[in-house]
């Protein structure tokens, strides 16, 4: 009995250490800083540097040394016949005679080494590799940028529905309590049946809200599990509330940038854009140039009439040879021409949309500071305009149980203090989510708080 208590009690205790272990707890900048590391587009973006880097190399080793090795056996199943004067050995003249000039057996072995010297499209290409490794460094900048914002986004929906639980909660019990004072009330005959039932009309309708934001709340987790790279099903804990993280996005300092657009991910990957449609333009006219290449091999031969050649006693001839090889182009019907031009039409397109996109990012800019400082405003508003909603609420609950005001009155009065509770939330939201779109456009660095 004693060893099976011993055995509960330790499974109780690896339960818990288990679901401990299961339970995260972030606050905003701690949910970032996770995504970062563990959200799956995340790590996708950071694997593609690392695939660039290969490609860089696997680039740049074409233009070094490169060994080769060949083995070739050949065994004729019936040999060739040649036919040579008769006359050479001794034979009437215009008579030829049947001659086999190789065994049936051969093997080679040969090593080439081999060396480009001048190739105009390899050193293009170097420079692409350069390129290709830039462009994907500013995609995993700019999927950085999304998923925090994301991040911010998620975290401040799971807030929203947290606080609406708990002031939808806070609601039903003073009106459930009003209700129960009300319906005492009515049944001593000191008040008409309508004002229970508006009463009871309110109350209904306020449940109705909390089941649905319940079930939102329970998405809302979801959505942010996702986006922080963890099941879905995992239990977590957020440590901020939706009204400190308003508080703290409250800031102007954020407007004293003046290089935003230089700074913008988007502008960056358009200038890469014209880099490598400049490159794409140089390898076209590096076709036109000729290339060289040298090359060093060595071979060694073994022949016979029967496979021997694993033996000792097998004879091998060797033989080497060092070369040069230079191709020219020389005619290729315009074709290397309208390439070239049409690298030249690609490279302007790409100046177009790069002159497009600073254009649209100065819009987008100036659009996102505007909506930043008008939800800085509204926030002001919505707050005071929840402190006016609760003391007209206050005022019109005394004046009804007093009898100087009717229950439509109360049920008016009620119903503007719950959209100004709801109007407010969505305003602290508003501002956080403003200010993280600044942020991604201003491209704020990611450990800026």
């Amino acid at each position: 009995m004693k060893n099976r208590l011993i055995l509960f009690f330790s499974l109780l205790s690896s339960f818990g250490l288990f679901s401990q272990e299961n339970s995260l707890s972030f606050s905003l900048q701690e949910a970032i800083d996770y995504a970062l590391e563990h959200n799956r587009t995340v790590q996708n973006a950071a694997l593609d540097i690392e695939a660039a880097k290969k490609q860089k190399w696997e680039t740049t080793s074409t233009g070094l040394p490169q060994i080769n090795a060949s083995i070739d056996y050949n065994h004729w199943l019936k040999q060739q016949i040649s036919l040579i004067p008769a006359e050479f050995f001794g034979g009437n003249p215009g008579e030829y005679a049947e001659a086999v000039f190789t065994t049936k057996q051969s093997l080679t072995a040969t090593a080439t080494l081999s060396q480009k010297i001048f190739d105009g499209s390899y050193l293009v290409g170097l420079q692409s590799a350069k390129v290709y490794l830039e462009i994907s460094k500013n995609a995993k900048e700019k999927t950085d940028l999304e998923i925090r914002q994301a991040v911010i986004n998620a975290y401040g929906n799971v807030l929203l529905a947290e606080e609406s639980i708990n002031i939808l909660k806070r609601n039903i019990d003073v009106l459930q309590k009003n209700l129960d004072e009300i319906t005492k009330i009515y049944e001593n005959g000191l008040e008409e049946e309508e004002s229970v039932e508006q009463l009871q009309i309110t109350l209904s309708s306020v449940q109705s809200n909390l089941k649905n934001t319940q079930r939102l709340k329970n998405i809302a987790y979801q959505m942010l599990n996702i986006t922080l790279g963890i099941d879905v099903q995992d239990k977590i804990t957020l440590t901020d509330s939706l009204e400190s993280l308003a508080s703290e996005n409250i800031t102007l300092n954020i407007f004293e940038n003046e290089n935003a657009v230089e700074n913008n991910i988007d502008y960056k990957i358009a200038t890469n854009n014209i880099r490598s449609n400049e490159l794409l333009l140089k390898l076209e006219k590096s076709k036109a140039l000729p290339t060289l290449n040298a090359f060093v091999n060595g071979s060694y031969n073994g022949y016979g009439e029967q496979f021997n050649f694993l033996k000792k006693e097998q004879d091998w001839y060797g033989a080497s040879l060092f070369g040069v090889t230079m191709n020219i182009p020389i005619f290729s019907s315009l074709g290397k021409s309208a390439a070239t031009q049409k690298a030249k039409i690609n490279l302007e397109k790409a100046k177009n949309d790069f002159e497009n996109t600073k254009q649209q990012l100065k819009l987008e800019i100036s659009q996102a500071k505007s909506n930043y400082l008008f939800s800085i405003e509204e926030y002001e508003n919505k707050k005071q305009n929840l402190a006016l909603a609760e003391r007209i609420e206050q005022k019109n609950q005394t004046k009804f149980f007093e009898g100087i005001s009717s229950s439509f009155d109360l049920r008016q009065a009620q119903t503007q203090l719950y959209a100004s509770q709801q109007e407010f939330l969505q305003a602290m939201l508003d501002l956080i989510n403003n200010k993280a779109e600044l942020d991604k456009v201003l491209n704020t660095p990611l450990n800026h708080k």
